[in-house]
């Protein structure tokens, strides 16, 4: 508007200047036909029409019409009434004090970062927090907050009230429990001489470590119970302390396994109960079901086994590069049995990397490391 404004008052300073020499018989005949004019155009546009000004346009045309007197502007032929000319002198003022004279903040101040940010806080590390007794917790820390004031930043962030936040979901509960959680469960592969192979095997948790405990074409319960047993006592020499092993439904597992399990001997290093999942309900058993997808996708779709040596062979080569190579992102993209080195700070050495890949099962499985 400024530019604009500037623009118009010097076109039109050299406007007035051209007309310094020009006699006032020939501005008073060129008054004449500019008057002629604006009345045509009255007549086209009718009395209801309304001719539409730009801001700077206004502060032109109503600069030049304060230094006439009232009698004289009374006969001015403008395309505007007078009344329109002083609102626009209003609204220029109003605009002015607007900008130089800004009201104060009416209500209360808004309520300061921080604040906000560690109430997001407290809700989302207790979900079964009421706003009151949020207030309450910043009230022992000191903070003085309005209890209504949390109920509005809550209702703002879109958080709905304890009884929709506090369900527990059995991802929470298997990340709370996961120091003291097994799960198994069975894998169905089919050889080259087309026999079926069962395939058992149990992840941890909290470390992601797995362990096949057999592969056999009849899964009896003798079988199963030996399995079993063989896992136990595994599972003391590492040290685990499991609390509840998770499986599904399958026939295959004996009722003489949860005997095994808490036998007695068995209690004092290793107290183990079964948690079984519901039917048809794999995401109870997420973490085994994960590991059962990523086994097929990287191992038994990718390679031909002969028979179930063959098939016992590729298992202790995937689960040694399960645990000892692969990334889990449950980890941070470290292993069960390896961590994630420090990152490469120094620019030489990002410059010259020298990795050395090692195949395992004949290249179905790649492990890369850096060159001694």
């Amino acid at each position: 508007m400024l530019f604009r404004l500037a623009y118009l008052a010097v076109t039109n300073a050299f406007a007035a200047l051209r007309l310094l020499p020009v006699g006032d018989r020939d501005k008073d005949v060129e008054i004449l036909a500019l008057r002629h004019q604006v009345t045509v155009l009255e007549r086209q546009l009718g009395a209801d029409a309304r001719v539409r000004f730009a801001p700077e346009a206004r502060a032109f045309l109503a600069a030049p019409l304060t230094s006439l007197p009232r009698e004289v502007l009374r006969r001015v032929r403008l395309l505007v009434r007078p009344d329109t000319v002083l609102r626009w002198h209003r609204d220029l003022m109003r605009r002015r004090h607007v900008r130089t004279c800004r009201p104060k903040r009416r209500g209360h101040p808004p309520t300061v970062r921080s604040i906000r940010v560690l109430i997001l806080r407290l809700v989302r590390e207790n979900p079964a927090w009421g706003y009151r007794r949020v207030h309450g917790e910043l009230t022992t820390l000191g903070i003085t907050i309005a209890p209504s004031t949390v109920w509005e930043i809550l209702k703002q962030e879109g958080l709905d009230p304890v009884p929709g936040r506090a369900s527990t979901t059995w991802a929470d509960f298997l990340r709370s429990q996961a120091d003291g959680l097994l799960a198994c469960d069975f894998i169905e592969t089919i050889t080259l001489n087309g026999q079926r192979q069962y395939i058992l095997a149990v992840i941890e948790h909290a470390t992601r470590r797995v362990r096949v405990l057999g592969a056999t074409a009849h899964p009896t319960a003798s079988w199963v119970i030996q399995a079993v047993k063989n896992l136990v006592m595994d599972l003391e020499d590492a040290g685990c302390r499991a609390r509840y092993l998770i499986r599904d439904r399958d026939a295959k597992f004996p009722t003489l396994m949860d005997e095994i399990l808490s036998e007695a001997g068995i209690e004092t290093v290793l107290t183990v109960l079964t948690v079984l999942t519901g039917i048809r309900m794999p995401r109870m058993n997420a973490v085994m079901e994960r590991w059962v997808q990523s086994c097929r996708g990287e191992l038994l779709d990718r390679c031909l086994i002969w028979n179930e040596r063959h098939l016992r062979h590729a298992l202790r080569e995937y689960e040694r590069f399960s645990n000892e190579h692969r990334a889990h992102q449950a980890l941070a993209q470290a292993a069960p049995l390896r961590t994630v080195p420090d990152p490469i700070t120094d620019p030489k050495r990002t410059d010259d990397l020298k990795i050395r890949r090692r195949d395992r099962l004949g290249g179905v499985l790649h492990e890369y490391s850096h060159a001694a």
